[in-house]
């Protein structure tokens, strides 16, 4: 095997050899850390020596040995020729040191040379040690030649033969660690290619340019494929790991073991203590450690290392080391969470401090969002916990520490506390807590009970604890139950803000989704949104600000703040946040339309939580991905979706009513209207039993209006339809078009012109650019039935356009989309704009059907301003008059013109 970076030291060695050769006896000591390549450098020097006729003896010393005398003399004496005499004596039979040296120098008959080859002779037997000193002082004018391969010392005893050996004339071959240009020769020529410096760097860092450690990266990089990539530590670097280690003496493994145990450079006395040795013990251990590639400094060079060194320990042994540390930390007044990691890896909770150590190391875990740190910690002092409010306390601690990445791990530690939060005896923060989780399994009469008898909080933030969990209940959850709720104090069924939160997002959203919307409050919210902290208690008021700020018409700006949002949760490692706000965020861009992100948003918030985690909310996903696979004809992935199992709590909450309406409008898809008209019938009798102040944001009124006209009661349609927008307390956007389109479908087509214009500019004004594109599809429909075809193909061009936003088929027939048959330009002879954007933009409403007072009131300018426009217009189009527009527009392709205009305001919210 060729061997890199050691020429000058084979070198050194065939000088040594030429010069023995010549009758000078010589002693050559190699020296070198641990996996240094001591012994495949002996190796290469010996095959070297074939054709040099040299008799050559090897032996290899072993601490095991040490006790035996001539242990190694003995080998050498086994390994002499057949002819040279009679088979070796045992040990105990072996000769004096004198004697021994004077048969080795007779197994070399005449001028032949002797090469005496000693590998790991610092481990040699005190007896083996005399008479290597022995050879030497009667070979100093024959051709012997000795070499012994060590690791520092030559023996732990400093004998006068010890002594006398060092005397004696000798050359030393100081064996360093590879360097960086070593270490990629040698993977250059495992690649056959030369590698980049990264990849080399890398690996001599990982290793100190140690050959053996160096080599054993190599074994595990072959296993991943056969191009060599940055080092990846696996059973070969460990098992090279712990034959360094075991090389080594007793002391420098348990120095090891001890550094690996702390995992942290700690003070030498402190190691010292645990490793059972003296100071300069531990500083001749860490140099050694360092030598051989292990360590840097005093901690170690990869984790791997360090983790194959404490797994060779047993059991028992590791748990008491780490034991031992934790008891050490806490004298010397280490931090609790250093403290606590050995704790915890010891399984041990001391009786005077432990509980308080672990308790501060979970608070600062959880501060850091390493949930699975903090939580063990909290279980270990809930183990040894005899007081039961305290332990009450550390469940509902650990619950809430379990609730970011696994609501499902919460319930263990809840719900034994049902009774406990019903009967006053926890913190109203933990009674919370407990109710959340009631609300979240769809427990909701138990939390309506549980809110009722809090009438007695007395402190400003108990009552804003109390008066949030019962405006969740209410507005996100949607179970207000008439006759069995309890106004909490600070805030009754209706929404108003709460006394202990002027100023604060529950007041801020009450205000919102209680009031008339406006651009005021939904900046009220975001903008509170912005400073607040995601935790355990307002995760859900978060969730429905988000929602509020969307209904109110403006999904732009709640889309902002929940990618602000979500960013913040995937930072922190908070699973259950981020599938939360996922699901929000896929039911915002529902609302702007955009069915394609709607669907993937929803599926892949689905899949961050199992269902047992979801609780009831499952059927905010569910419903947004069922909507929005139905709007893009997707019925087979909608229908898979409806297979899931729901729990039958849900259907008393909000989420259960959008789960039936999404399930209804899949069944109007498929053409089972009367399945749909029985799941939009329940949303209504769900709703009135609930909150009824959400039948504004839930158009279930305008649902069945779309089932009956399906099946044929146009009457029926239309009365849902008209009773959906005398709905007192004003309405969304979108909720109001939807009606308007419905009734619209029961109009004659003049008058549904009408109420689809109107309808157009609600979608327009709240974004949802899937329903804009079928109002114009409708509008366009109208149209062409009063015989206004030209205006029917200006108004399907829209509809395509929004469609074509949307990632949806175009909802009109190809034929209104053709160009008219004179395709002329929207330029004038020389080159310039025929219309001006103003005038395109008065002569686009015009062609659609506005009324110049329209027109007026949506541009923001004077009716006398549209007249202008619109005679400049008829002049340069050579209109005659208004009905003739639209045949214009399309045959000067004028639409195009206004594209920017359409745009922006088509995309409104």
């Amino acid at each position: 095997m060729h061997i890199f970076g050691r020429s000058r030291e084979l070198q050194s060695l065939a000088e040594a050899f030429d010069d023995s050769a010549r009758g000078n006896g010589r002693l050559v000591i190699i020296t070198g850390g641990p996996g240094s390549g001591k012994t495949q450098l002996l190796h290469e020097f010996l095959t070297t020596l074939h054709s040099a006729d040299a008799r050559i003896l090897t032996g290899t010393a072993s601490t095991a040995e040490r006790t035996q005398p001539m242990s190694l003399v003995g080998q050498l004496l086994d390994r002499r020729p057949r002819d040279s005499g009679p088979h070796p004596l045992p040990v105990s039979a072996l000769p004096r040191a004198a004697e021994a040296a004077e048969a080795l120098l007779r197994l070399v008959p005449g001028e032949r040379p002797l090469v005496i080859a000693l590998d790991d002779a610092h481990a040699m037997d005190p007896d083996s040690l005399t008479t290597v000193v022995h050879l030497l002082r009667r070979s100093r004018s024959r051709r012997v030649l000795v070499v012994c391969a060590t690791s520092g010392h030559l023996g732990a005893l400093h004998t006068a033969a010890h002594t006398e050996l060092l005397r004696q004339p000798h050359r030393r071959v100081r064996l360093a660690p590879l360097s960086e240009a070593s270490v990629g020769e040698l993977l250059a020529a495992q690649a056959g290619r030369t590698l980049p410096g990264a990849v080399c760097d890398a690996y001599h860092q990982a290793t100190a340019g140690s050959p053996l450690l160096v080599h054993a990266l190599l074994d595990d990089s072959a296993g991943l494929g056969p191009e060599i990539g940055p080092p990846v530590p696996g059973a070969a670097y460990r098992q090279a790991v712990l034959s360094l280690l075991h090389r080594g003496e007793a002391g420098q493994v348990r120095v090891a073991r001890a550094l690996a145990a702390l995992g942290a450079p700690a003070p030498g006395t402190a190691v010292a203590e645990l490793a059972g040795t003296t100071p300069a013990g531990t500083q001749e251990a860490v140099a050694v450690l360092n030598s051989s590639g292990l360590l840097d400094g005093h901690a170690f060079r990869h984790p791997t290392a360090a983790a194959a060194v404490l797994e060779d320990m047993d059991t028992g042994a590791r748990t008491e080391l780490h034991g031992r540390i934790a008891h050490l930390l806490y004298r010397s007044g280490a931090p609790a969470v250093e403290v606590a990691r050995h704790l915890h890896a010891a399984d041990l909770v001391p009786a005077r401090w432990g509980a308080e150590v672990l308790r501060t190391a979970a608070e600062q875990a959880l501060a850091a969002d390493d949930v699975e740190r903090c939580t063990a910690y909290l279980g270990m002092v809930l183990r040894v916990c005899a007081d039961q409010r305290e332990g009450h306390a550390l469940s509902v601690a650990l619950a809430r520490a379990q609730w970011r990445t696994n609501p499902a791990a919460a319930g263990p530690h809840l719900e034994p506390l049902r009774e406990a939060a019903l009967d006053g005896e926890l913190s109203m923060r933990d009674t919370a807590t407990v109710l959340r989780y009631l609300l979240w399994r769809g427990d909701t009469e138990l939390a309506a009970k549980a809110v009722a008898t809090l009438v007695r909080v007395q402190s400003p933030a108990d009552a804003q604890t109390v008066a949030e969990v019962e405006f969740v209940r209410q507005w996100f959850y949607g179970v207000a139950l008439p006759g069995r709720s309890v106004p909490a104090a600070g805030l009754d069924t209706r929404p108003r803000p709460v006394r202990a939160d002027a100023g604060g997002l529950a007041s801020r959203v009450a205000a919102l989704v209680g009031g008339e919307a406006t651009d005021e409050s939904a900046a009220a919210v975001a903008q509170a949104l912005q400073g607040h902290r995601l935790d355990h208690l307002n995760l859900e008021l978060v969730a429905m600000s988000l929602l509020a700020i969307a209904h109110a018409d403006r999904p732009a700006l709640a889309a902002d703040a929940c990618d602000g949002l979500l960013e913040c949760a995937v930072e922190r490692r908070a699973t259950t946040w981020r599938a939360l706000l996922g699901s929000i965020r896929a039911e915002i861009a529902l609302l702007q339309g955009d069915v394609t992100t709607a669907s993937q948003g929803a599926l892949d918030a689905l899949g961050l939580l199992g269902a047992q985690s979801w609780g009831v909310l499952i059927g905010l996903p569910l419903s947004t991905a069922i909507s929005a696979y139905t709007a893009l004809g997707s019925y087979a992935e909608a229908e898979e979706l409806l297979k899931h199992d729901v729990p039958e709590p849900m259907f008393r909450t909000v989420f259960g009513i959008q789960y039936l309406r999404a399930r209804g409008h899949h069944h109007l898809a498929t053409d089972r209207p009367f399945a749909a008209l029985g799941d939009f019938e329940t949303c209504g009798r769900l709703l009135r039993e609930g909150n009824p102040n959400l039948q504004k944001g839930i158009p279930w009124r305008s649902d069945l209006a779309l089932a009956n006209l399906r099946i044929g009661k146009a009457r029926t349609a239309r009365e849902w339809a008209e009773e959906q927008l005398r709905l007192p307390g004003g309405h969304s956007s979108r909720a109001r078009a939807m009606a308007l389109r419905l009734l619209a479908a029961t109009c004659k087509p003049h008058r549904r012109a009408t109420l689809l214009r109107e309808a157009i500019d609600l979608l327009k004004t709240c974004g949802d650019r899937y329903a804009l594109a079928q109002a114009y599809a409708d509008l366009s429909a109208a149209h062409y039935e009063l015989g206004e075809y030209a205006r029917a193909r200006l108004v399907a061009r829209q509809a395509a356009r929004e469609a074509e936003a949307c990632r949806i088929e175009s909802p009109v027939d190809a034929h209104l989309l053709e160009d008219p048959a004179r395709p002329e330009t929207a330029e004038s002879e020389d080159g310039q704009a025929l219309l001006s954007d103003a005038e395109c933009r008065v002569a686009g409403l015009a062609a659609l059907g506005y009324t110049n007072r329209e027109i007026s009131t949506r541009l923001h300018v004077t009716i006398s301003t549209v007249e202008q426009h619109l005679t400049r217009v008829y002049r340069k189009l050579q209109v005659a008059s208004r009905a003739e527009l639209p045949s214009k527009m399309l045959e000067h392709r004028i639409p195009k013109l206004s594209d920017r205009w359409a745009e922006t305001h088509s995309s409104a919210g």
